[in-house]
């Protein structure tokens, strides 16, 4: 897993409520074995990112020209609810995301994308509103940098949010440390403790 410690990308607004994790990646497309290849999936069930026909819809969000290459997705109440299915963050993560901010997650969700290397944020709807109103009106691409060394919301403009995230994720995230990369730190120890059994 990559180290996350500074991140300076494109803000989309995803301005809705209960997202759950079909929406994000329909059960019909989780047939990869892999953590890859699941970013073309990433909201494709019908009537959200495409049109029947398989065009982009123009009007559904992410498909917006501003959003073009965004890392940062702000959402509303409750984002990642549903099944437990890690695809979800693996199918926002290959898209390009890398930080989702909300108001709230569901916990299975919000554990997963800790797990694969994603940055949850939860801040408060006031806060959210003023990204969310920021990543809307801007036409040339809003960009916002998240520094979870100091675990501060900046965009050059004046904004300065606080975020606070448990010590421990922090931790892992800064280092690039899943729960493999944490075993693995005590490698040492445990070639010693099978060699003494």
């Amino acid at each position: 897993m990559e180290p996350f410690v500074k991140l300076t990308g494109v803000v989309a607004a995803m301005d809705r409520e209960n997202v759950d994790t079909d929406q994000i990646i329909p059960a019909v497309n989780l047939k990869r074995i892999e953590r890859t290849g699941f970013g073309q999936f990433l909201f494709s069930q019908p009537g959200w990112r495409f049109l029947p026909d398989g065009s982009p819809d123009p009007d559904f969000e992410l498909n917006k020209p501003s959003y073009q290459g965004a890392s940062i997705l702000v959402a509303g109440h409750n984002f990642g609810s549903g099944s437990s299915r890690e695809h979800a963050p693996w199918a926002l993560l290959d898209y390009g995301f890398k930080v989702i901010i909300a108001p709230s997650f569901a916990d299975i969700f919000y554990n997963n994308c800790f797990q694969n290397g994603m940055l949850p944020i939860v801040l408060s709807e006031a806060n959210i509103k003023n990204l969310m109103e920021k990543a809307q009106g801007s036409y040339e691409g809003y960009e916002a940098t998240i520094d979870l060394q100091n675990c501060t919301i900046s965009d050059g403009q004046g904004l300065t949010i606080p975020f606070e995230t448990d010590d421990f994720r922090r931790d892992c995230l800064l280092k690039g440390l899943d729960d493999i990369g944490l075993t693995l730190q005590n490698e040492d120890k445990i070639s010693i403790y099978e060699k003494s059994h």
